[in-house]
């Protein structure tokens, strides 16, 4: 037996006679986190794209509490400093301290090494013409933990920058903000958006 829970339109609950024992929940039609028999699966939800073209931070708030992945985005930002990047997330505030990341940035044969208690650290060039496009990975470990793993590549140059880190929250995950490490560069180029999954 299948049921179909569907919201906003004529059939709001449609029971098929089969074997397949799914249940699916609907809006206007289309489904939004189905139930089979291996187990429960949603929809990868997009934000909604920010240009990296002015300020000193950007946030991303109100995600869901049932979220276990976030995937960080980054197209050609910038900014107008030399500052680090850095992702930090929190539940209710940004979480400031007590991040156990690395930052790893090679350029050549060189090989630079950073760690960071601030946020989860995304090395970067030492010159702010430099455009940086990747992704950042964050994925909920258990609980209140996240882990994160990501490359970011300045497209401009030969470097591309590999971060990693985990923290724990002292509660469930709300709000993801894109900074630098001195605060106050301000960001001039660029997009950034996140996906999210449960």
């Amino acid at each position: 037996m299948a049921v179909t829970l569907n919201a906003s339109t004529s059939s709001g609950f449609i029971q098929t006679a089969d074997t397949s024992g799914d249940l699916a929940l609907q809006s206007n039609g289309t489904t939004q986190f189905n139930v089979t028999s291996t187990g429960a699966y949603g929809q990868i939800k997009s934000g909604t794209a920010v240009a990296s073209t002015s300020g000193t931070s950007i946030d991303f708030t109100s995600i869901p509490s049932w979220v276990k992945r976030i995937t960080v985005m980054f197209q050609g930002v910038s900014t107008n400093g030399t500052s680090n990047y850095q992702i930090q997330i929190g539940a209710g505030s940004v979480t400031t301290s007590g991040y156990a990341a690395v930052g790893v940035s090679t350029a050549g044969t060189g090989i630079a090494t950073t760690a960071y208690t601030s946020g989860f650290i995304i090395v970067v060039p030492g010159a702010a013409t430099n455009l940086n496009s990747g992704a950042v990975v964050l994925t909920n470990l258990t609980s209140n933990t996240w882990a994160v793993q990501g490359v970011v590549a300045s497209t401009d140059t030969t470097r591309s920058n590999i971060c990693a880190g985990s923290i724990s929250l002292g509660g469930t995950l709300d709000r993801v903000r894109i900074t630098t490490v001195n605060g106050t560069d301000t960001f001039d180029a660029g997009t950034i958006n996140i996906l999210y999954e449960g």
